[in-house]
């Protein structure tokens, strides 16, 4: 019982952070299921489950506040889904730690960029250009869904990484619609999993703790991504990006556990100073926006 009161405020911390940068659900989730001695396979099929009920809500309180890109999302999801089901499928015959520092050292440049985008723009605001083309967010899908599948996550660290780099969507609706497609990933892996491991193969149990914390969570993710300026969300989100796989990277080249802390905690302080700089530039911009007669935005509308 005790298990799963921990993973039901996992689930709750986990959805909180993927609800408003949109990303670390399935990683957070995953990664405490395999320490506690779960097989990748099993743990993954428990966080897809779990997040059919979780991006469901969440989908739902995005769409509410105007988050959701609905076109992007439309093109998103079959891809999303048939990588997902794919990954799930041959999770048992994928050798997925061998591919992840190679994902991992892609995703960790386009969060530098991320970052740096979002953070030279000085007092100005940023704009974005014309929405995703389908050339672009079909294959975006299907790798991520086979990733997010392989890895027990995935869809976001790819879907939001690329979104946010292209600079084709502002941050709330590339986070909005992210997680608004993840549902269909979800559905896609979950059914894979059924498939393949059989319903013995699941820890039911461990599905539900995360599902009860997720869904608390999602519609207060929801309101926080609203609120959140363009420019602080982008770097909190490149930051995020940029932590957690070099983390990977680390980890994956046998470096020591303290290294890989020491690591980590000096990116963590550099993480935090980011966001403080974007905080201070978002403040200089609503300043001259009022000394100019103009009403301060929230965030942009892209």
């Amino acid at each position: 019982m005790r298990k799963l009161i921990v993973l039901g405020f996992v689930g709750l911390l986990a959805q909180l952070i993927d609800g408003s940068l949109g990303m670390a659900y399935g990683v957070t989730s995953s990664t405490l299921l395999l320490a506690a001695g779960v097989a990748p396979a099993a743990a993954s099929a428990a966080v897809h489950f779990s997040e059919i009920g979780t991006s469901l809500v969440s989908g739902f309180s995005h769409h509410k506040l105007g988050n959701v890109d609905w076109r992007t999302v439309s093109i998103l999801a079959v891809p999303g889904f048939v990588g997902a089901f794919a990954g799930a499928t041959f999770l048992s015959n994928l050798d997925g730690d061998s591919a992840k520092p190679w994902v991992a050292g892609i995703l960790l440049g386009l969060g530098i960029y991320v970052i740096w985008r979002f953070l030279v723009l000085g007092g100005r605001r940023p704009t974005f250009k014309a929405r995703p083309s389908a050339g672009m967010l079909a294959p975006m899908g299907l790798v991520g869904g086979a990733l997010d599948a392989v890895g027990g996550g995935g869809w976001g660290p790819v879907g939001t990484t690329t979104l946010l780099s292209s600079g084709r969507l502002e941050p709330r609706k590339v986070v909005g619609s992210i997680d608004t497609s993840e549902f269909v990933v979800a559905v896609g892996g979950s059914l894979g999993f059924i498939l393949a491991l059989g319903s013995q193969g699941i820890e039911w149990a461990y599905a539900g703790a995360l599902l009860a914390g997720g869904v608390v969570a999602a519609p207060i993710a929801a309101w926080l991504v609203r609120k959140l300026a363009a420019r602080v969300l982008g770097v909190a989100a490149g930051g995020l990006i940029v932590l957690t796989n070099t983390k990977t990277i680390a980890e994956s080249f046998g470096a020591s556990g303290t290294t890989v802390a020491v690591l980590a905690a000096v990116l963590f302080v550099a993480w935090v100073t980011g966001i403080v700089w974007a905080v201070k530039q978002e403040r200089l911009a609503r300043a001259l926006e009022a000394a100019q007669g103009r009403e301060p935005e929230l965030a942009p509308v892209g």
